[in-house]
């Protein structure tokens, strides 16, 4: 769905370790790739895509259990830990012919985009994470109690439990968390071809199951993942770009450490950072903001 959202992009079936990667390649340049959050897929993408295609290759990628692409079984400590999809995005850009490209990615595709930075640091030339702080420190603060995030713990709840009961209804659910977290607290920040295609990915059983296991796996490996290159030191290597909402520092976040403060003390210590007047949703919220950041960001890295 969602194919006149993305005029003059190819529809592309990419082989990856957990199965088919479906993504849409256009453009023509230095390799761009762009990972979507939850509950979305690729198409979060389609109001900066088609301009920054003017420069780059831009490679719109859906995460394994999302959108088009497979949705294995598995636990959720390893099948859905960020290690084994940022595999899956070294694995699509090599069937394409890139061994080295910049990333871009919001909410959960910022995650999987550092933790590739962290453990394939030869694949990636620049690095850009949307509305995030690292997945160890964000658990941290909802274990601690200084931070209350009620989808984290609920999706990362038990199995098949979290499957039912969002499954009696998931466009309510899933729906509800979209406007919740827009500036607008409403649907109207998306575009109805956009949001009829996370509809149509989010009302499938199976997409559920995978939504579940990658939060499972956040609460889990991926903190392990982190805790582990924190202790010993590591850091991205590439230049990185922190482009955060306003969504994201208020209320008590507000409280907290600023989003570029955290990544300065943990894995992006000399990273650039850019604040937009937007909900969560930066790329489809303000789009031209978007677009403006990322384009001066990737560009500088070519020149």
């Amino acid at each position: 769905m969602g194919d006149d959202l993305f005029p003059g992009f190819r529809s592309d079936r990419l082989k990856g370790p957990g199965g088919p990667l479906f993504a849409r390649v256009g453009g023509d340049g230095p390799p761009l790739v762009l990972l979507h959050g939850f509950p979305q897929t690729h198409v979060c993408w389609h109001r900066v895509a088609p301009a920054l295609a003017k420069d780059f290759t831009v490679v719109c990628l859906d995460l394994r259990g999302y959108g088009a692409s497979a949705a294995p079984r598995g636990d959720g400590r390893s099948t859905y830990s960020k290690r084994r999809m940022a595999e899956d995005v070294v694995a699509a850009m090599s069937e394409l012919g890139h061994q080295r490209f910049s990333l871009a990615g919001h909410d959960r595709g910022a995650r999987v985009g550092y933790r590739l930075g962290l453990d394939h640091p030869d694949r990636l030339e620049r690095l850009a994470l949307l509305d995030i702080v690292p997945t160890s420190i964000f658990w941290t603060q909802i274990r601690s109690g200084s931070f209350s995030a009620p989808h984290w713990t609920y999706l990362a709840g038990p199995s098949p439990q979290t499957e039912d009961e969002i499954g009696k209804d998931p466009v309510a659910y899933f729906d509800t968390l979209l406007a919740r977290w827009s500036s607008s607290g409403s649907l109207d920040a998306f575009d109805p071809r956009a949001h009829a295609a996370y509809r149509a990915a989010y009302m499938q059983p199976e997409r559920i199951h995978a939504f579940c296991e990658d939060y499972r796996a956040g609460a889990t490996s991926d903190v392990e993942a982190d805790e582990a290159d924190l202790a010993a030191g590591r850091s991205v290597a590439c230049p990185t770009l922190l482009l955060w909402s306003s969504y994201l520092t208020r209320g008590e976040a507000a409280k907290a450490e600023t989003p570029p403060q955290v990544w300065k003390r943990t894995f992006a210590p000399q990273a650039e950072e850019v604040q937009v007047d937007a909900g969560h949703f930066i790329p489809e919220e303000a789009p031209e903001a978007t677009l403006a950041a990322l384009s001066a960001f990737i560009k500088a890295g070519a020149s």
